[in-house]
């Protein structure tokens, strides 16, 4: 029987990093996200098919069951399919009865957004495959790509979420965030996705003490959701990037790369790529594509 599961993207608008350390972030579930797709089949053998947004296939192979329970890895040019079988390896080893109470699978999955966006390729996968297995997302990302898991919150979730790791285990918080000014909201895609686990591996080497930054961004985040005011709004988000741009010692991504922008941008997510917040009382997409960043969406047409 014929089986499909779906999980929304995400973007971090707080507390990027420092979330793995107990700080509040704001997190908001994207219009986009990625389906999954399972057939049954014959021969203890998964058929995986991967589509991205334009029904462009990016990734198909046939994997063995006997290689999932055995974590078989392959010579490093098959990295997506060594990240597979880890992936497939640790869901077998919270609930087995998949491959031993199968004959096989076809598996498709079909993002809607673009695979290089960085809106939760991994997460939503890993949600999917929670769904479909019945058992816990955020073991199973801790047991292969780790994080902080607010990406698994916003695939579960339809509305705003303020996410915090209490005790090391997740707190996911609905909450209401459509602030009267969401026209002057843009998400400008910088053309390169960043690595999530080298970005936090860069942020745990540079952390000192962060009690005290934990605090401010909280602090940060709880104005960001509950202010009406666009200037409130606009000076929090800027704090938030003096503050960030301090723990991590890199400049703000607006003194990089648009220190003449009328208006303020914010880093989301992993630092230096990914998709960036820009507040402007104007529509701005002229001015980012006149320094080659084609892909500029309104806030209504990527937040749920």
């Amino acid at each position: 029987m014929k089986k499909t599961f779906y999980s929304n993207g995400k973007l971090l608008i707080t507390g990027e990093y420092v979330v793995l350390d107990g700080a509040q972030a704001l997190a908001l579930p994207t219009k986009f996200g990625q389906n999954l797709i399972v057939e049954p089949s014959q021969n203890k053998i998964i058929h995986w098919k991967s589509y991205d947004y334009d029904q462009s296939l990016w990734f198909e192979e046939s994997i063995p069951f006997s290689s999932i329970i055995a974590k078989k890895t392959h010579p490093e040019v098959h990295q997506i399919k060594n990240t597979l079988i880890e992936i497939l390896h640790e869901a077998y080893q919270m609930n087995s009865n998949f491959l031993t109470q199968s004959e096989g699978y076809h598996i498709t999955t079909e993002l809607t957004f673009p695979r290089f966006w960085g809106l939760g390729t991994s997460s939503t996968l890993i949600n999917n495959i929670a769904q479909w297995l019945e058992i816990d997302s955020y073991e199973l990302l801790k047991r292969s790509f780790g994080g902080s898991g607010y990406d698994l919150a916003c695939a579960q979730n339809n509305t705003a979420i303020l996410y915090q790791l209490v005790n090391e285990k997740p707190k996911v918080t609905t909450v209401r965030f459509h602030p009267n000014f969401t026209e002057k909201i843009y998400f400008v895609y910088l053309n390169r996705k960043q690595n999530s686990r080298t970005a936090i591996a860069s942020y745990l080497e540079h952390q000192s003490s962060i009690a005290k930054t934990i605090t401010v961004i909280n602090s940060i985040t709880q104005k960001v959701i509950s202010t009406e005011d666009l200037k409130e709004f606009a000076v929090a988000l800027q704090n938030h990037e003096i503050e960030m741009s301090t723990v991590l010692r890199l400049q703000t991504v607006q003194e990089a790369l648009f220190d003449d922008f009328n208006g303020v941008i914010k880093s989301l997510g992993a630092w230096g790529g990914d998709f960036v917040l820009a507040l402007s009382k104007e529509n701005p997409t002229p001015y980012f594509k006149d320094k080659g960043f084609d892909v500029v969406i309104p806030y209504h047409e990527m937040i749920l």
